[in-house]
């Protein structure tokens, strides 16, 4: 029989950006908060202490921070008919786990969105006419604007501390900056991270070719900074360990360095650690939740009573507990009915990789998590798709990670894979190996969604979910035209070889290769119950006093990492809840 604990005003399921985020804005009205975070406590000076944390066998190969895969993962299949199988090991994506979530592990790329991108296919139809879109290709506006996230873009910033520089201050176009961004109502907290060799040369071939680059925005600190909360950040030091690592310089925002050390703080606030939450628990009509029921450290079963349920796990995660607990009606792609699963959807990533002469010292081992050049003429809908023949495009740039020895160390292709060959070929090309990288939007199908998997189940008992996706034409056409623009853009720039690394027709979806952790969709937001999960403040359809958060509320995916507008729209629900639900709870939109 399950340990019944007292009611809480506000139980939040998971505890990375999106918890930390609504757990700062909600105890701030008032609210008596709970975190349930299934995974343990870590922190800066725990978890990321110098010089322990620089290990990359450790942290990068063998995924100190990722959940474990043996306990709960996800089945994964290309087809509609085909068996799923478990993902047993990180490739594809890398699942966060502990406090902080992917958010304390991630590299800090911070970009808002296009704002044609919140509102798709009324741009293409209106743009092209409604035959543009491909039968069985599911776009779907968001439901909000860019003008209405635009102040919780620019606070979520201002809370990271963001190294950029803007292109677009009220309407007005900036040196410098981006031009092609949506309107800002001002500069970013810090200016720009400095250039290293290589950013400078992909500037400069990409201008050369008619482009528009600009400094990459990066949640990496370029100097010192104190944030909204009063919580400061150092400036970042270069040393190329960033993703897949907690900053010990306190640069790289995360929950950690941005949020916790005033939300812990609080009378008001409690966390949970290791507390794995297996269902959102319903009264008699289902239409209102009660609270949740979790499996605590010891194996004990506790049920949690809550006025407000907040979903803030991550994407993958957050679906499977709408499926678990019978929230919404599960996606059937036969017939098209229900919701919960549907638009699953990825990114299409590629690079144009140049070789440089000898004798070129990139110096790759200085590197941040997200400082570089980028450029969006090729994104969005910034260029005519019309003669095209494809929907979407990719955020493209130059970005160096830094040149760790285990993963850090390209080759070209062709070259040995081991031993005395590998060394030479190593040796030969670590100090002039650049990449420009192209991260490619991918849209929402008929045929890729989540669902509960028939078999597998995890270490409590409970279906894995399932997956189901594979590539599609429209996105093999875009990222073989991304090539070749950048291609050009590769020939610029003084070389002694330039590789294209795209995928071709027909190629299946390999999980094992790494691409990106920017899995969205399964509980997307919309205007009507029956295209979405979520209204436009992410609140449950089905169920008024759940909100589900971040990017499972993406019907689709675009060329952008997505947690500066996750972020934003944590910021956006949070005032809605507070300054509307609160005072008359119920559904915040009619259906």
């Amino acid at each position: 029989m399950a340990i019944k604990k007292d009611k809480v005003d506000v139980v939040l399921v998971g505890f990375g950006w999106t918890g930390a985020i609504l757990g700062q804005e909600l105890t701030d009205a008032g609210m008596h908060v709970l975190a349930l975070e299934r995974g343990h406590m870590q922190d800066t000076p725990t978890d990321a202490e110098y010089p322990k944390v620089l290990d990359e066998l450790a942290y990068s190969v063998r995924g100190k921070l990722y959940q474990d895969l043996s306990k709960e993962t996800v089945t994964i299949r290309h087809g509609v008919n085909d068996t799923a199988v478990p993902y047993r090991q990180h490739g594809s994506f890398l699942l966060g786990n502990g406090v902080g979530g992917a958010g304390f592990h991630w590299n800090g790329m911070h970009y808002r969105v296009l704002p044609e991108e919140l509102e798709l296919r009324t741009r293409y139809e209106t743009r092209y006419g409604k035959k543009f879109i491909p039968e069985g290709m599911n776009l779907q506006d968001f439901g909000v604007t860019y003008d209405e996230l635009e102040p919780h873009f620019t606070h979520f910033e201002d809370v990271c501390g963001t190294s950029g520089k803007a292109g677009n201050i009220q309407g007005k176009i900036v040196e410098g900056g981006n031009p092609l961004e949506g309107r800002r109502s001002k500069e970013y907290p810090l200016a720009p991270l400095a250039n290293t060799l290589g950013a400078q040369l992909f500037e400069k071939a990409a201008r050369e070719a008619g482009f528009n680059p600009y400094p990459a925005p990066a949640s990496n600190a370029s100097g010192p900074y104190t944030n909204p909360y009063g919580v400061r950040l150092g400036p970042c030091n270069f040393c190329g360990f960033c993703e897949n690592y907690g900053c010990y310089m306190y640069s790289k925002a995360s929950p950690q360095t941005t949020i916790l050390p005033v939300l812990l703080k609080k009378p008001n606030f409690e966390l949970r650690t290791r507390s794995h939450v297996i269902k959102v628990n319903l009264d008699s009509t289902g239409k209102k939740a009660v609270g949740v029921t979790y499996i605590d450290e010891k194996g004990q079963e506790i049920e949690q009573p809550a006025d407000l349920v907040l979903l803030t796990a991550y994407q993958m995660h957050n679906v499977r507990l709408l499926l678990l607990s019978g929230i919404g009606k599960p996606y059937d792609p036969k017939t098209g009915e229900g919701t919960v699963g549907k638009n699953y959807a990825y990114q299409m990533n590629g690079a144009v990789n140049v070789l440089l002469p000898k004798g070129t010292q990139l110096n790759p081992f200085v590197g941040t998590g997200a400082g570089g050049v980028g450029m969006d003429d090729l994104n969005g809908d910034q260029f005519d798709h019309g003669p095209l023949g494809f929907i979407g495009g990719a955020s493209i740039r130059h970005v160096r990670y830094g040149g760790r020895p285990i993963k850090q160390t390209p080759t070209t292709p062709g070259a040995a894979s081991w031993g005395s060959g590998w060394k030479a070929n190593v040796q030969d090309t670590y100090q002039r190996y650049m990449t420009i990288g192209i991260s490619g939007s991918v849209q929402s199908y008929n045929d890729a969604y989540l669902s509960l998997d028939p078999t597998y189940k995890d270490a409590y008992g409970q279906p894995l979910l399932r997956m189901t996706f594979d590539w599609h034409d429209n996105e093999f056409a875009m990222l073989d035209y991304m090539g070749k623009r950048m291609e050009e853009v590769g020939k610029n720039i003084k070389h002694e070889k330039v590789f294209v690394a795209t995928r071709k027709k027909g190629a299946h979806y390999d999980t094992r290769l790494y691409q990106s952790t920017h899995n969205t969709g399964g509980a997307i937001m919309g205007s009507n119950p029956r295209e979405s999960v979520v209204n436009k403040y992410l609140q449950s359809w089905d169920v008024p006093n759940v909100f589900v958060m971040g990017a499972c509320a993406f019907p689709q995916n675009m060329g952008y990492n997505p947690t500066g507008l996750v972020g934003a729209l944590a910021y956006w629900a949070a005032k809605a809840i507070r300054e509307q639900y609160l005072k008359n709870p119920g559904p915040l939109v009619q259906a």
